[in-house]
């Protein structure tokens, strides 16, 4: 009994994932239904194998993919009347927009049983008959745009208790009355009543809203409704005027007719000419055969170019699998803020009025065709990983071109990094740094494997990575190089991004995106800009400021101070440190490839991981205030760049404390005798471990040697210890904020 109360238990489980994974198969079926009698002219995604909640264009589900919660098929030629018992299955339904469409008949009775119906957009169809009468059936509206239809009757006293309707649109239609009291509506931002036949005085609470012309976009301006009529077909009769004795008829025909023959003549000779010219030069076809030029090329097909340019010009061309369904008309009337203006362009954040925000990249100084241009954008859009900002939808006309990508609320690394250094400033701690640098090399990783592992970025720089919702940084504004007129090299902040041998911007490559990886990364180290500017005016170049720093200090500078308040992460910094500089080299060719890094920074953050404190126990161990265990360790270098008088220390194990604004030396001259064995030196709160195979192998003693803390180079020491200790296998430098101390066990090779 019990054994089947368990394998039922388990059935009942295995049924609630799967329908918790499954697609919403009712809000499905009754959108198939509906497409089925509409039947709209420009082909959608939409079938019964497909994911609803994936793949299909213009549909929304909620966070679990149970329930469609929007529905945008704005200008898709949906014709007829909305087939009854639809729509209106669509029980969870927040967002309606049929727009722009070829829609007849009267309102549909049944969008009454949609109750969460939030955004209602039909403008610009064909429907017909009265308004609902009882609008209070939908409590959430909060914007409803039924203009340019033909909409008769009078405007509901309903609409007085839409508590929170903040955008009425009924403009353009045939409605007649008087205005209702809408005045109670606290929420009510913006109201357009105009060309309709409504009558009497203007309504006081009507006059708050600024005034605007009567073309559909804005209010009634104060005055009498009867000036805001649509026009009369009345004319005024005007005494007729002659010109030489003909009546003004019959002079415009003259001269019309005139018109038409000297244009005539002017063209034949135009022609004549041409043609001329054109034999005498030998060049007689003037045809070119642009589908195979395209197939040569090896991009769009002339099918697929074709169908575009039939289904309409200046048209956003969305990508398979893409959601949104909106058109160039919503973005020019979309609420816009700028987001950052870069090297190819200015990106603003666009707010349409179904209350969806994308982020759209309006590009200057394009220099690539149409299809180049496409060419282009269909590699950008095939690209699908979480680490790359997906593009949604392009656009190209002469004077126009457009990038449309998702919208990141959390905003770019460069501006969380140096957009607010105010008391309200919440710093990025070092876990979230790491998570963005992991994430961005992740992206620009799989951006080099794209086109045959011939895609390069181009211009990486923090404000071109952005934070996705698991916080990890995500790549956006790659390849686009490829389709931009050459820019030189700029006197910006731009140029501390860019590789010292990219000299043309349309010639990076994947080991320039390496550099400019690093520099990205030196910027998460440091806080600082790439090109920044001291309080003495002076313009210090980051990468360079780096490399002063390690080769004549290596002090605790480098460092942002934000991070100096964790502890434990002094080893992974510097391990960072040396990732970035090994990518910002001037030989490209002595730069790690994107898919190497990615493995070198993830083993930091797995060391990390494994070497995480254990609880401590009751009985023993350390106290919860003890100081803590500050650790540099660098195995097995070769050549690393700390030098003196111009010479590397060669195959030294070493580790250097670093804390704050303070840097612990050691002078030679504090040796008071050879350095073999376990010679005390005079306490200072500094200690040298140092482990040799010359030891020992049954001395299980550590070996420790202390040396005074002085404000001298550590190369001549190492110079030393290694004449002296010619097999060194660990060497190790450790501190606390009391003193500096560290327990070093026997290592062997």
């Amino acid at each position: 009994m019990e054994a089947w109360r368990i394998s039922l238990w388990i059935l009942s489980l295995s049924l609630i994932l799967n329908g918790a994974n499954a697609d919403p198969a009712q809000d499905k079926r009754a959108l198939l239904e509906f497409l089925t009698i509409m039947r709209p002219t420009r082909s959608l995604n939409w079938n019964e194998s497909s994911s609803v909640c994936r793949t299909w264009t213009g549909v929304t589900c909620n966070q679990d993919g149970s329930r469609i919660v929007a529905v945008r098929l704005p200008g898709v030629g949906l014709n007829g009347q909305i087939p009854p018992n639809t729509i209106s299955r669509l029980s969870a339904l927040r967002v309606l927009s049929l727009r722009s469409n070829r829609i007849s008949g009267h309102f549909p009775a049944d969008f009454s049983e949609l109750k969460d119906l939030a955004f209602l957009y039909l403008q610009y169809n064909t429907f017909s008959g009265p308004l609902p009468l009882d609008f209070s059936v939908w409590k959430n509206l909060t914007s409803v745009n039924l203009s340019n239809n033909g909409f008769n009757g009078t405007i509901p006293d309903s609409l007085s208790r839409l508590n929170r309707i903040m955008s009425l649109n009924l403009a353009n239609n045939s409605l007649s009355g008087d205005i209702p009291d809408l005045g109670g509506l606290s929420t009510l931002q913006h109201i357009d009543l105009s060309n309709n036949d409504l009558n009497g005085p203007i309504p006081n609470w009507l006059r708050r809203f600024p005034s605007s012309s009567s073309q559909g976009t804005g209010v009634i301006p104060p005055g009498d409704v009867d000036h805001f009529r649509p026009p009369r077909d009345e004319t005024r009769r005007k005494p007729k005027t002659r010109f030489f004795g003909l009546t003004e008829t019959v002079f415009l025909l003259i001269v019309i007719a005139i018109s038409i023959v000297v244009i005539a003549v002017l063209a034949f000779v135009f022609t004549v000419c041409y043609v001329r010219r054109k034999l005498r030069r030998g060049g007689g076809g003037m045809v070119s055969d642009n589908s195979n030029k395209m197939q040569k090329k090896g991009g769009m097909s002339p099918e697929k170019f074709v169908s575009r340019m039939e289904d309409a010009n200046n048209r956003l061309s969305f990508f398979e699998g893409c959601n949104y369904s909106f058109d160039l008309e919503d973005l020019l009337r979309a609420s816009a803020e700028v987001l950052g203006k870069g090297t190819f362009g200015t990106t603003y954040k666009a707010v349409l009025e179904d209350a969806t925000s994308v982020a759209v990249k309006r590009l200057k100084d394009v220099a690539a065709g149409k299809r180049d241009f496409e060419q282009q954008m269909e590699i950008i859009g095939g690209i699908k990983h979480e680490n790359v900002v997906e593009l949604k939808a392009y656009y190209f006309s002469k004077d126009e071109k457009l990038m449309v990508y998702d919208y990141f609320s959390h905003g770019s690394v460069a501006s969380l990094l140096h957009g607010n250094r105010g008391e309200n400033r919440i710093p990025l701690d070092w876990e979230t740094r790491m998570s963005i640098a992991i994430g961005a090399a992740k992206g620009i990783a799989r951006i080099h494997k794209e086109n045959n592992g011939k895609l390069v970025h181009g211009n990486i720089k923090s404000s071109n990575i952005f934070l996705n919702s698991e916080r990890y940084g995500c790549v956006s504004d790659l390849g686009l190089t490829a389709v931009m007129s050459a820019l030189a090299p700029p006197i910006s902040r731009q140029a501390g991004y860019r590789a010292p041998e990219v000299t043309d911007t349309r010639k990076s490559s994947q080991l320039s995106d390496v550099y400019s990886f690093g520099v990205v990364l030196l910027e998460l180290l440091t806080g600082k800009s790439p090109i920044h500017t001291t309080a003495g005016d002076e313009i210090i170049h980051l990468v360079r400021w780096v490399h002063s720093v390690v080769r004549e200090e290596w002090t605790a500078e480098v460092f942002d101070i934000e991070l100096l308040r964790y502890a434990n992460i002094e080893e992974e910094m510097v391990e960072m440190l040396q990732i970035a500089m090994s990518c910002v080299v001037k030989v490209p060719d002595q730069r790690p490839k994107m898919s190497d890094l990615v493995r070198l920074m993830q083993n930091v953050g797995n060391r990390r991981a494994s070497l995480e404190p254990k609880p401590k126990s009751e009985n023993g161990g350390a106290s919860e205030t003890s100081t803590p265990n500050l650790n540099f360790r660098f195995n097995n270098l070769e050549s690393y760049a700390m030098k003196s008088n111009g010479r590397f220390v060669q195959n030294v194990d070493v580790i250097v404390l670093q804390k704050k604004h303070r840097e612990f030396r050691i002078d030679e001259k504090s040796e008071r005798s050879d350095l073999h064995g376990a010679e005390e030196l005079e306490e200072t709160g500094f200690r040298i471990g140092i482990h040799t195979d010359e030891d020992d192998e049954r001395d299980e003693t550590d070996m420790s040697h202390d040396f005074r803390l002085l404000q001298r180079p550590i190369c001549p020491l190492l110079r030393n210890l290694q004449r002296r200790h010619k097999r060194l296998l660990f060497f190790s430098v450790v501190g606390s904020s009391r003193r500096c101390s560290q327990h070093i066990s026997r290592r062997r090779h």
